[in-house]
């Protein structure tokens, strides 16, 4: 079967290739992906080539398949598998496989997999490590989101509260603690605000701080506090850059207690030494924000360590069981994801877009594989549609869902947007 894919050939060199997929062998699976969602990651593997970890140092001769956070259909599944999986089930991929100690991934190791192509070929050791999981909501591009969603819930659940006189460490944040997210207004920080208003294990406060109010109005429109007050969570939104609600103003809403969990969503030295001083006893700081230099480095006050128990945890991805329950959550409706989500492409988009990521204003790039269409803003339809019809009814959509992507806006694309080839 022939597939359409891009590959990664070396340093900044991505490439939009047709070419033959082998025959799956019997313990492989054939699919067809509908969506993948851009990562950063994809981009610091595409300029790092070959020196990345996860990527093979024989790229040039054996490119391999970028893309990382994707969803769609099984189509043929090979003898060794048929008692699990069957072909039409919709499925997301776990790419963090941790097969044999290794750091191979689809998305960046395999010469037959990743999220930027039509069709692929799941090898063996993804089923093997359980990290194919089916997706029965509606839709592709929820389950897209799964992986960086996973994210947040492995952040939520890595932090960890102890008792006085007691080693045992009790993971997640507090139950009915405070929570406080630094730089909380991007892509990431909506996901973590929706999940800490629709989890399981809320917290009683939540307090959501940014420095660019457009963010925060953003933020505020799509959870507002009655939203969050009739899941039982009293929900703050704070502009830390004006000089009445700084620090101390953030303090005084836990009752000069200090918060119980702090995440930290932008890798800054400024925001994390803050992070550190609003910990309360028991605190814990999550830095959240992964640096690009490797050197990053923060002070943190150790005689609080000693004698206020505070501490700090990192995370960089999440696991399968954190896939799971977003995806679970996705399912029943209680979490959305289309709130990361601010510009919407093809296939035949993803090179550029890839390779300027960082350059890129706004949230996630949701990309459609058998889509042919340059990488567009949610809120720029309208604009769009003086020239193409098409956007009108997209824009339409859109504005009827708070201008959020949507099911009904994804299967209006796959259907008038269809590649031609």
């Amino acid at each position: 079967m022939k597939t359409k894919a891009v590959r990664l050939y070396g340093k900044k060199d991505l490439r939009l290739d047709t070419f033959d997929l082998p025959e799956i062998k019997d313990d492989e699976i054939l699919a067809e992906i509908q969506s993948d969602s851009l990562c950063m990651s994809s981009y610091k593997a595409s300029i790092q080539g070959s020196e990345h970890k996860r990527v093979p140092d024989d790229i040039a001769t054996n490119p391999v398949i970028i893309g990382h956070e994707f969803s769609g259909t099984l189509l043929q599944v090979g003898k060794k598998w048929q008692n699990k999986y069957k072909a039409g089930d919709k499925f997301s991929i776990q790419p963090a496989l941790n097969y044999k100690g290794t750091l191979d991934a689809p998305g960046y190791s395999y010469r037959f997999i990743g999220g930027d192509a039509t069709h692929v070929i799941i090898p063996n050791e993804v089923m093997e490590m359980n990290c194919l999981l089916q997706y029965t909501g509606k839709g592709f591009f929820p389950a897209s989101l799964s992986e960086p969603m996973s994210c947040i819930v492995g952040a939520f659940h890595a932090n960890y509260h102890t008792k006085g006189g007691s080693y045992v460490h009790d993971m997640g944040i507090k139950k009915d603690g405070s929570v406080i997210i630094l730089a909380g207004g991007g892509p990431m920080g909506l996901g973590a605000i929706d999940y800490a208003i629709h989890c399981d294990r809320q917290p009683s406060l939540l307090v959501v701080t940014e420095i660019d109010q457009a963010r925060l109005d953003r933020a505020k429109s799509l959870f507002p506090e009655s939203e969050a007050a009739k899941n039982g969570v009293k929900l703050h939104y704070v502009n830390t850059s004006l000089p009445e609600t700084g620090e101390d103003y953030l303090r005084k809403l836990t009752d000069d207690k200090g918060y119980d969990d702090v995440f930290v969503f932008a890798p800054v030295a400024p925001v994390v030494e803050m992070a550190d001083r609003l910990l309360g006893h028991d605190g814990c700081l999550n830095f959240f924000a992964g640096p690009s230099k490797a050197d990053f480095k923060a002070a943190f006050n150790f005689y609080n360590v000693h004698y206020a128990a505070t501490h700090v945890v990192g995370t960089s991805g999440g696991n399968t069981d954190d896939m799971v329950e977003s995806l679970k959550l996705m399912s029943e409706g209680r979490i959305n994801p289309a709130v990361m989500i601010t510009h919407i492409g093809g296939l035949n988009a993803v090179p550029e877009t890839t390779l300027h990521l960082p350059e890129i204003p706004g949230g996630k790039k949701l990309i459609y594989t058998h889509v042919s269409l340059p990488l567009t803003a949610i809120d720029k339809f309208r604009e769009f549609a003086k020239t193409d019809s098409r956007f009108a009814k997209l824009a339409d959509i859109t504005d009827r869902n708070q201008g959020l992507w949507s099911i009904e806006a994804e299967e209006f694309l796959l259907q008038n947007f269809k590649d031609k080839e």
